[in-house]
């Protein structure tokens, strides 16, 4: 079983309804091929936005009133453009993001954490401090900024289940996780 599905699980054994869709529409990014571009040409986190208000709307017309979405790497990005929408989720977790910007940040709308990689090469130590700053300086919303020291890009889904650290520092992000979605969607 892939580690993002027995995150999933695991959200959804402390009570969560956890949606996982795939937008990627079976096309992963495959990072052994040469043309990433094009790949995330096709792939835009626009579109992942759009697609994911669809489902969240879905939801929101099966019932469902309290909503929260975690994105990691591309779907934080992607999340990062759904918290503009105040109406859509209540909260917003991204972990190891992919590069958003101060300005994606700026126009987050509602209670947003962040949870980074203390070595990232895509979502570097001081883009992380950068945002932490722009979400501080918001006080309309609730924020979160936490770097995580020692672990790589992905680490909250893709570490060695055999190493006791990277065990901890992973269960340490999904508790945070948790608890963030708890304080504002439960």
């Amino acid at each position: 079983m892939d580690d993002g599905w027995k995150l999933a699980d695991k959200v959804a054994a402390v009570g969560y309804l956890v949606m996982v869709p795939d937008f990627f529409y079976g096309e992963p990014l495959d990072r052994e091929k040469p043309d990433i571009q094009t790949w995330l040409k096709d792939h835009g986190t626009d579109k992942g936005c759009e697609d994911a208000k669809a489902v969240v709307e879905s939801m929101k017309n099966k019932g469902v009133s309290a909503i929260g979405a975690a994105g990691f790497c591309w779907g934080g990005m992607t999340v990062s453009k759904l918290a503009k929408y105040e109406s859509t989720i209540g909260a917003a977790v991204i972990l190891h993001p992919g590069p958003i910007t101060v300005d994606e940040i700026n126009e987050v709308k509602v209670p947003t954490a962040i949870l980074a990689a203390e070595h990232d090469h895509i979502f570097p130590l001081d883009q992380a401090k950068l945002l932490g700053d722009a979400l501080s300086a918001k006080s309309e919303i609730e924020s979160f900024v936490k770097i995580f020291p020692g672990v790589e890009h992905g680490w909250t889904v893709r570490y060695n289940v055999e190493d006791e650290s990277a065990t901890k520092v992973t269960e340490e992000a999904q508790k945070d996780m948790l608890n963030w979605f708890t304080k504002f969607i439960k």
